[in-house]
């Protein structure tokens, strides 16, 4: 998941758009995008526009995830979108691991629906390790903008305070064992140069993608996170030669040694590339 575009849930046309902007994912959005009087509205809109979805398993394309609002609200969001064509769900604000419980439970008859949690607050950060070995979770995502208003941190051009925030984050995805985390949106949809900065720095830290609120962000986050073709024929030969040795230990052309670990980095840069593109 390089990129995931979020679309808000109560507008049909840009539903009927999203498949095509180039996302990997589309993150059909029941909370923040949609007014509060809306939410129901939003709910049975997005219901039928997935209804009428082939089901993921057989569909290529973009993956499509929707995110729910947190509480009551989300268990209702969930319970009507737990259809064939959603890949996950997204739980908003999520803080617990018993509010993860709580929404595997809404899903009990759509086994195949992962979720991810988007940590959004002080408590969700320091819960990070325990809110990965959740129910049904397979990645987490950071919501930078509720995070800084919960704790007054107030970014500078670099980004450096948010540094713990995001490293916490990687590095439990990481423990347990779960995809690398999606990257934080960022509003200014119109600063590409920037996005392209701090995007960069995101795959540095170790995140595998990032959310994109507008598709003029999607061709710059998946160029980011899209190995080049020099780095891309380096992986291959590095798993080839690992496999062929099949002692555990092989060296590359360069007579520097191939281990396990060094292999799972070069696995992890073929798996950045999508199937459908």
């Amino acid at each position: 998941m390089r990129s995931a575009l979020y679309v808000p849930g109560d507008r049909p046309q840009m539903l009927a758009k999203a498949l095509g902007r180039g996302a990997d994912t589309v993150i059909v959005d029941l909370e923040d995008a949609v007014a509060p009087d809306a939410k129901e509205g939003a709910r049975a809109i997005s219901a039928a526009w997935l209804a009428g979805l082939a089901p993921a398993a057989s569909r290529p394309g973009p993956r499509v995830w929707v995110r729910i609002n947190p509480g009551g609200q989300g268990l209702a969001d969930a319970g009507a979108v737990a259809l064939p064509a959603v890949t996950g769900v997204i739980i908003a604000k999520a803080e617990r691991v018993g509010e993860l419980t709580a929404v595997a439970g809404e899903l009990a008859e759509a086994p195949w629906i992962e979720l991810c949690p988007l940590l959004e607050s002080a408590a969700a950060l320091l819960a990070a390790p325990l809110l990965a070995r959740g129910p049904r979770v397979t990645r987490m995502q950071l919501g930078e903008a509720d995070l800084c208003a919960d704790t007054g941190i107030e970014p500078g051009p670099d980004e450096r305070e948010l540094l713990w925030a995001r490293s916490r984050l990687v590095m439990s995805c990481a423990a347990a064992r779960l995809a690398p985390p999606l990257g934080p949106v960022s509003t200014d949809f119109r600063d590409l140069d920037g996005l392209r900065r701090s995007t960069a720095a995101l795959k540095r830290l170790g995140f595998g993608g990032r959310a994109c609120v507008h598709p003029a962000q999607v061709p710059v986050v998946n160029e980011v996170f899209t190995p080049g073709a020099a780095a891309l024929d380096r992986a291959r030969a590095l798993v080839e030669r690992f496999e062929r040795a099949g002692s555990g230990v092989a060296l590359d052309d360069s007579g520097r040694m191939i281990d396990e670990a060094v292999v799972r980095g070069a696995r992890r840069v073929l798996a950045a590339v999508p199937e459908h593109h």
